[in-house]
This record gives structure tokens, C-alpha cells and sequence, in this order.
């Protein structure tokens, strides 16, 4: 009987803590909007996961996205290295700043 009682005591900590924590209500708002939707999905737990926020970024746009993320860099290195070579270009046309002011 006292094995019963604990475990339902550890039962009732859990749906307090998942109450306060908001799971609960996430929980049931997910699934009153899967109960309300006229053409029920394929797959449910997509749907869930999808409402929940859980579901990762698709791999074809992580895949473009590294792409892209290769590509600025690249892009920044040659501006990097092209502004570098203009500064320098432009030091020799200007006079020092020290003869200007003089």
C-alpha cells in the first residue's frame, strides 16, 4: 500500500511540475487544434511537431543554406582582401595626413 501511495505521490509532483512549466497547456492546444482541423494530416505527429515548434529545418534548406553560408565567406575574404589593396593603392596617392595639417 505505501509502494502505491509513493507513486502516485512522484505522479501528482510530475503533472504539477509539466502544469507549471506550461507543457500542459502547449499540449492541449496542439491537440484541440489537430481535433478541430476539418482534413486531418497524414501524420499526426509531424502536425504536433510542426505546431510545437519542434520541427527542424528541412535538410534540402540546411543544405542550401551551407551553401550560401560558403559562398558570403568567400565573398568576404576577396572584400577583405580587395579593401586591404585599395587602402594601400590610396596611401600612395595621399600625402600623409602630418603634411596636410602643416
Amino acid at each position: 500500500m505505501a509502494h502505491y501511495r509513493a507513486s502516485e505521490s512522484k505522479r501528482e509532483q510530475f503533472r504539477r511540475y509539466l502544469e507549471k512549466a506550461g507543457v500542459l497547456d502547449s499540449l492541449t492546444n496542439v491537440l484541440v487544434a489537430l481535433y478541430e482541423e476539418t482534413e486531418k494530416p497524414n501524420n499526426a505527429l509531424d502536425f504536433i511537431k510542426h505546431h510545437l515548434g519542434v520541427a527542424g529545418p528541412e535538410e534540402d534548406d540546411s543544405e542550401t543554406l551551407r551553401l550560401e553560408l560558403t559562398d558570403l565567406q568567400k565573398k568576404y575574404e576577396q572584400l577583405l582582401a580587395e579593401n586591404k589593396d585599395l587602402r594601400n593603392r590610396l596611401l600612395q596617392y595621399e600625402p600623409a595626413q602630418e603634411e596636410a595639417t602643416e
